[in-house]
This record gives structure tokens, sequence and C-alpha cells, in this order.
């Protein structure tokens, strides 16, 4: 599979973000659209997050307003031990390929989820880096955010602010309190300059952990689905729990294990885990 050019490779350090087109292969992406249709299909049967991961917390949630008539199917934990399609697109794709030319030749899978924002939807993700929930001990770790529907300007695409990932590392807790969310003020320039991330359904955007970002709710009649897997260095290591434990955390999708460690110089507060099915509700704490 084509990986990426040099001058790709440079633009994702330069900016922290890189977005490419046909990251998995046509029949991939219709066996993911299929799977998550089902999954659509199957939550309108409930009215509150259902199904079971390895650390007891639901696999499907739901948002706020969920009905059988307007399904809001707002995230899918862990999709890759349940859907053979997840998974391979995961580790034996175009994607994976990409992510291992940025960060390897040795790269770790280490979660995996589905953000979708059904037309509609009032789901927003508001400014934050993912550093801070998932830190390691260095920083060469990729979300991989694969678009299983077209992603346009109008359907919540993600945001970024780029060349944000060389800065510093921005504190999630306000007054005591974890909420997934950068302060106010800074999340207000980050988004007067934001650059938008879209592309057709099949295309990835790569990111880097310490990538600000954000997205607003998609208030246009097409789904944004996005299956979001978070990639590491081999020598990087967690130095706090998963927020989505899974049962193929760890393996390496890429490379070979050396069992070597590499550190570099940081601080950061711990992120708190979620409690409940998924982030939103942290953020939801956050009144800015």
């Amino acid at each position: 599979m084509a990986g990426l050019s040099d001058a790709e490779k440079d633009a994702f350090w330069r900016d922290g973000f890189l977005t490419i087109e046909n990251a998995v292969s046509p029949d991939l992406l219709g066996r993911l659209r299929d799977t998550f249709d089902g999954w659509v299909e199957e939550s309108k049967a409930h009215d509150t997050a259902y199904g079971e991961t390895i650390n007891e917390k639901p696999r499907f949630d739901l948002e706020p307003g969920h009905t059988a008539e307007k399904p809001g199917l707002r995230r899918v934990n862990a999709p890759v031990e349940v859907s053979e399609a997840y998974y391979e697109a995961m580790a034996s794709s175009r994607m994976t390929d990409c992510v291992a030319d940025l960060i390897g030749p040795n790269v770790k899978f280490h979660h995996s989820k589905i953000n979708s924002k059904l037309p509609g939807g009032a789901t927003q993700v508001k400014w934050h880096q993912d550093f801070p929930f998932t830190p390691h001990t260095n920083d060469d770790v990729i979300t991989a955010l694969l678009m299983v529907d077209e992603v346009t300007e109008e359907n919540g695409p993600l945001e970024v602010l780029a060349g944000s990932h060389r800065g510093e590392i921005h504190g999630l807790w306000h007054d005591g309190i974890f909420t997934g969310a950068i302060d106010d003020e800074v999340a207000a320039e980050c988004k007067a300059k934001a650059s938008l991330c879209t592309g057709p359904a099949g295309s990835v955007c790569l990111m880097h952990t310490r990538l600000l970002h954000g997205s607003a709710p998609n208030l246009s009649a097409k789904p944004r689905t996005l299956f979001i897997s978070v990639y590491s260095a081999e020598d990087a290591v967690p130095v706090s729990p998963s927020p989505m434990p899974n049962k193929f955390e760890g393996a390496v999708v890429r490379g070979v294990r050396t069992g070597r460690v590499r550190s570099i110089p940081y601080e950061i507060t711990l992120p708190q885990l979620p409690s409940t099915a998924s982030f939103f509700d942290q953020q939801a704490k956050h009144k800015g």
C-alpha cells in the first residue's frame, strides 16, 4: 500500500495534522458503513447507554434526546473488539501504514472508538488536546480519524489549530473539576484561527496527540461518523490507565516489540477517567 511522501511527512510535523484520501479500500469502507448502520438500527430499541466493555462501561453511548424516531448513537467504545471490519481498518489498512511512516517503524495500538454526529445532533467536542487524556512517556502518539462518512464544512468537521502541537500542554482541570476542555479564552482564540479537516469518505486525518482541536454540532442533513484509532511509538509507555481499555491495547501493529522505553520532559496533572460511557459527560461539566 502507498504510504506518505516526504512532503506529506514534513507537512504533518509542521502543522500537527495531515488529511489523506483513500486510507481504506472501497470494500472495507462499505463494510464499516454497513456495520455502523446496523448499530444505529439496534440503538432504536434502547433509551440509555447499553452493551458492555471489559471495564464494565457501556459500549454504545446515546446522546440526550435519543429516540427510535431520531436515533442519537454518538459513541461506540472499542469497536475493534466486536467488528472484524473495524479491526482490519485499525491494524491492516493504508491508514496503519501512514501512521508507521510518521512514528514507526515499531507502532503499538492504544485504543479506539467511533464518534458519530447524526443529522441534527447536538453533540459537540470542546477544545482540548488528547495527550492530557492519554499521557505517555513520549509524545510520538497519533490519533487517526477515519472518515466513515464524507466530512464537510456543515456537518461538524474537526477543527484544529495548526502548529499547536509544538506549544504548551493545556490543563483540562478547572476549579478542581476535570472537564476535558481547555480554558474558554484559549478555546476562543483557537476557534478564530482554526483549520477545518474535511474530505470524502475513506479519508483519514492523522493528528498529533498535542494538537489543539474541537468540533461543532452537526446541523446538516448528512451524518458525520469518525472511526478514531490511537497509536503510539512502541517505546512510548502509557503513564495513566487508558480511558477505553480493550483486549488489543498494546498490540504491535507494525514492526517489532523492543521492550525499550523512551522518555521526554513534561509535566501535567493526571486525567480523571470517565465514570460513564464517554468523555462527553465530562465535557458537559465545563460550562464555558
